[in-house]
């Protein structure tokens, strides 16, 4: 297997190109994507520039009518039935596909959810770490037979893996809930993911995670109106506010998409994206917890922490992720 240097390769592109400039002279036609969450936010632009590229994207989604709605008008995309949190949801979207006979060559996992009040899940598990991670987890080893060799798997993390580690010792919170280290777990997770994916795979398809910038999204939605005026994202009225940090969509779904298809990613993989390039290992000297409870003056997060892409951790959260689910696509 080919290990990546987590290093910036000069990609040429940045924090503020879009998902359309990234796959500019890039030809998708005869491609099949899958994006989860490919109707709303982020998985909205996904969706668009892939299309546009002349992919053909199948989104599955948990609000089918409203997918449905949301992408009307773009060619070459079809909508199913997925919940995340459910695992017979997911083998269910798994086997219609699976019975379809079709190849994938795009899989991002997009869909998730972000700082929700203490939810349980399935058999007692919490909801950002079932979602997020165990979800995609089992999405990606169902659908394995149908990834073909040459493909790209893409996990949308964050910089809120910064908040946490994985927590070996609680991984449901079963001893006090926070949902900001819930989220953080799970997107360290999504990352620790990609990484393991990417060693098993061993070079036949290459797995990326990545942190698609500071977006206002339907993502929000759990999040209190006086919080997010608190943390500066927005006005007492409700109004976005002109942060130089924070990205348009169309900007935070670029990440993905360079990931998904950028021809100077051939050849490497298991590696942390952001602001479309390789991202570094962040600084040791910034705080795990930093942009928790301030706004604006908080040092950036940046890079990728080193509990989230230590091949040891990725190997043991896929053991412990597989007992979980009960699929494993490499046993």
């Amino acid at each position: 297997m080919t290990t990546t240097p987590q290093h910036k390769i000069g990609s040429g592109f940045g924090a503020k190109s879009t998902a359309a400039e990234v796959v500019r002279g890039i030809d998708l036609s005869g491609r099949l994507a899958v994006v989860t969450g490919g109707y709303s936010g982020l998985g909205l632009e996904t969706t668009r520039a892939l299309a546009g590229a002349g992919a053909h994207v199948v989104v599955p989604a948990r609000r089918r009518a409203v997918a449905e709605e949301a992408l009307a008008g773009i060619g070459g995309v079809e909508v199913d039935e997925l919940d995340l949190a459910d695992l017979g949801s997911v083998r269910a979207f798994a086997d219609r596909f699976l019975d379809s006979g079709r190849g994938i060559d795009l899989l991002i996992g997009n869909a998730a959810i972000m700082a929700c009040p203490e939810t349980r899940v399935g058999p007692g598990w919490e909801a950002q770490f079932a979602t997020n991670h165990l979800g995609h987890f089992a999405l990606v080893n169902r659908l394995w037979p149908a990834v073909r060799e040459g493909a790209r798997v893409v996990s949308v993390s964050s910089a809120g893996h910064h908040f946490s580690g994985i927590r070996w010792d609680d991984l449901h919170f079963e001893r006090g809930y926070d949902k900001w280290e819930a989220y953080g777990q799970a997107k360290t997770a999504n990352i620790l993911f990609a990484v393991h994916l990417d060693a098993l795979a061993k070079d036949a398809v290459r797995a990326f995670s990545l942190h698609p910038g500071s977006i206002l999204t339907p993502l929000q939605r759990h999040l209190p109106r006086e919080e997010m005026v608190e943390r500066g994202w927005i006005d007492e009225d409700g109004n976005s506010l002109e942060l130089p940090y924070f990205k348009t969509p169309e900007q935070g779904a670029a990440t993905s998409v360079w990931a998904a298809t950028s021809p100077r990613l051939d050849g490497m993989g298991g590696v942390y994206c952001e602001d479309c390039d390789i991202a570094e290992p962040a600084p040791a000297d910034v705080p795990e917890t930093t942009g928790r409870t301030s706004g604006e003056d908080e040092p950036p997060r940046v890079g990728v922490r080193a509990y989230a892409v230590g091949p040891e951790q990725a190997a043991r959260l896929w053991t412990v992720s597989a007992e979980l689910t009960g699929v494993n696509a490499f046993a």
